[in-house]
């Protein structure tokens, strides 16, 4: 019986599951929009929003539970510096999901999630060529 038992599995192991969301929630505070399956962002979303509702709330013991479940200290600063401020006064409802269509290549229904008055600026801020050292000789 598995009453009482929230969430979705994935497909995925429960190693597997803490790495996707924990990559995923790092990727939504960098960009502030990521495109993915429906199901996932239905997931993501309260991971992400408990995590917006502890930096609102600061403090040391805090800002370590969020890096516990984050696990990248870039990001960890931009949730307790910028997202906290943003959403101080805001009660709940942080995020969104908009419905993106169906994946070409295997039917998935897709879906964009974000933040609730986002940055524009911050989609892609990394998407560009990476320049190595080595190769610029040429």
């Amino acid at each position: 019986m598995r009453h009482r038992v929230g969430g979705r599995k994935l497909q995925r192991t429960s190693a597997h599951r803490i790495a996707l969301f924990r990559n995923m929630s790092a990727a939504l505070i960098k960009h502030e929009q990521i495109t993915t399956t429906v199901a996932k962002a239905k997931e993501l979303r309260p991971y992400v929003e408990k995590l917006i509702t502890l930096a609102k709330k600061g403090g040391l013991s805090n800002r370590r539970l969020a890096h516990a479940r984050l696990l990248d200290d870039a990001q960890l600063g931009k949730l307790f510096d910028t997202l906290a401020s943003r959403y101080a006064d805001r009660n709940g409802g942080y995020t969104r999901i908009i419905k993106a269509g169906i994946r070409a290549s295997d039917a998935s229904p897709m879906a964009i999630i974000e933040f609730v008055d986002r940055d524009v600026s911050a989609k892609g801020q990394d998407s560009g060529p990476v320049m190595n050292e080595e190769f610029e000789e040429a």
